[in-house]
């Protein structure tokens, strides 16, 4: 008989798929056997089959043989498309049973390596179960194998991999079933449990519960072939997914086009591309692709260009630390925030009290921790949260609140609005901005204007998003970041009246889709920190050499 495989287009053709998995296979087993020789494989039915209107190949008992080695295997061959359909039902289904597929945060008590370090002397067999050996690990399933109640899953996180040993009685509820029915590799879980070593020698945690924390929903690279594109071999976030020794080539670097979502960019036309390029507004989607291949902590201090006006606060080119950070949150960046400032602080100035422009500031921590709503009621008297879904009465409740000695350009600007989360922004930005002189965290913005944070997992209508402001000004903002491929694809393009730009290119968006890790991000303006630390009264007393108007 002929064999019969799905081509790239979706239609079945002779040989080449099915070619590449029988290399595939007899390369697997040639590393098993340790030698070299011609693979044999028989099957007794190769049909086409259809599962939830998918379509497919199954392929029946194939038998091989090679150098001693014998495997009779049951496989279902899906088309790549097709695999990404089956994973969005399964979002579905999880979501249905109550289970968020795009996870928060993870608390981990260990890395993979530390794992292996600290256990290295556990001999085979032996079991570790007391509450001293409970550990929690996060990272990306590499592989995985379900016999009957048992389960072995193969972890990845930034150091290295290590066994989940998942048995059926010690998992709650429909957990173990989850595992079987609802996990693919690629997918990002958290799990916790005891330390075990297996028989034939595996290190394993013992798993007693596990989260779902990204849901992938592209198959990772053929593990046989790797990547041969050379386009997306340097779509470097997945050659560092299918290599993780490609991780490493930046990691020792480490050692020795336009990527954010709220700023109008530089646009250029490159002749020989033919294609429009972009001075980066922000260094934001790209450190994050650098998430989705495996990275765990990433920073950039970078330039940063932006087609706006200039002011004593705004210079079109300015420089920015960047950063993002797997497994956390929002409330973690808080604390990185007061963090560095503090010790910048201590480092400059030697102390903690420091005068800006005539106002002592008070840099001890903790500091204040406000929503956006609480501070608008609190300066201007007006409660968003109690008004109704009517803009036109929202903006008239606004204006009779707060009408009084308003200037046209600032009455103008609520009466443009385009949504309640817009106009709770303006009069913020109007009225309570300028009166934060403290050291000011300004919690949970709304989701229009902000489009890559993560919705709230408490408030409807309301972002996991901060900003720092000091004297009146913001110095950082940070959010817990959007992971769902599919709310960000609906975020892509925004209405072209709207007040913000958003930037998303495709690429992204698929980078998404091979999973995320939950994390949290910050942006911190270098130049105003040091405005701050240097009592300096404009942005441009702080760049050695700023735009300026070309004198006449």
């Amino acid at each position: 008989m002929a064999w019969v495989a799905i081509g790239p287009d979706g239609k079945f053709d002779q040989q080449e798929k099915w070619k590449k998995f029988e290399d595939g296979l007899a390369d697997k087993m040639r590393k098993k056997s340790g030698s070299s020789g011609k693979l044999v494989i028989t099957a007794k039915s190769i049909k086409q089959f259809e599962d939830g209107g998918l379509e497919g190949l199954e392929v029946i008992f194939i038998h091989c043989k090679a150098f001693e080695f014998e495997a009779t295997i049951w496989i279902r061959y899906f088309l790549w498309p097709t695999v990404r359909a089956i994973r969005l039902k399964k979002v579905e289904q999880l979501r249905s049973k109550g289970t968020e597929p795009y996870g928060y945060k993870w608390d981990r008590s260990h890395s993979a390596k530390e794992l292996q370090e600290i256990y290295k002397d556990l001999n085979n067999g032996e079991e570790l179960d007391s509450e001293s050996h409970h550990v929690s690990i996060a990272g990306r399933i590499v592989a995985r194998r379900a016999f009957g109640k048992l389960a072995f899953l193969t972890l990845r996180d930034d150091s290295g991999t290590i066994q989940l040993y998942c048995e059926k009685e010690r998992l709650l509820n429909d957990q173990f079933e989850q595992l079987k029915t609802l996990v693919d590799i690629g997918d990002i879980l958290g799990a916790s449990g005891s330390i075990k070593r297996t028989e034939k020698g595996e290190l394993s945690v013992k798993v007693v519960s596990f989260s779902i924390l990204t849901k992938s929903l592209l198959p990772l690279p053929d593990k046989f072939h790797g990547l041969t594109d050379i386009d997306k071999r340097y779509r470097q976030y997945v050659d560092m997914i299918a290599n993780p020794e490609v991780a490493d080539i930046f990691r020792k670097r480490a050692k020795g086009a336009a990527g954010g979502a709220e700023a109008r960019p530089f646009v250029t036309y490159h002749n020989s591309l033919g294609r429009d390029l972009y001075l980066r507004i922000a260094t934001e989607l790209h450190l994050k692709r650098m998430l989705v291949g495996g990275f765990e902590k990433v920073y950039e201090i970078g330039r940063i260009f932006r087609n706006e006006g200039i002011s004593t606060r705004h210079n079109p080119e300015f420089t920015t630390i960047e950063m993002y950070e797997a497994y956390s949150d929002y409330q973690s960046m808080m604390d990185m925030a007061e963090e560095i400032v503090t010790q910048c602080a201590l480092e400059v100035n030697g102390k903690l009290t420091i005068d800006y422009q005539g106002t002592e500031i008070q840099l001890q921590r903790p500091w204040r921790r406000e929503t956006m709503h609480n501070l608008v009621k609190e300066v201007t008297g007006v409660d968003f949260t109690e008004l109704e879904d009517d803009l036109k009465v929202a903006k008239d409740v606004v204006l009779k609140a707060v009408g009084l000695g308003l200037d046209s350009k600032d009455k103008s600007s609520i009466e443009a609005c385009p949504s309640l989360g817009h106009l709770l922004n303006e009069v913020f930005e109007i009225f309570v901005e300028p009166k934060l002189l403290q050291p000011t965290f300004v919690l949970d913005y709304p989701i229009e204007i902000s489009p890559l944070a993560k919705p709230h997992r408490r408030h409807a209508g309301l972002t996991e998003r901060f900003e720092l402001f000091i004297c009146g000004r913001e110095l950082a903002n940070a959010f817990s970041e959007l992971t769902d491929p599919l709310d960000q694809e609906s975020k892509k393009n925004i209405d072209e009246d709207s007040m913000y730009e958003v930037t998303l290119d495709d690429d992204f968006l698929t980078a998404l889709e091979y999973g995320m890790p939950p994390a949290s991000g910050m942006g911190l303006g270098i130049d105003r920190l040091v405005m701050l630390l240097t009592d300096s009264a404009s942005i441009r007393d702080v760049i050695a050499f700023p735009v300026l108007k070309i004198s006449q």
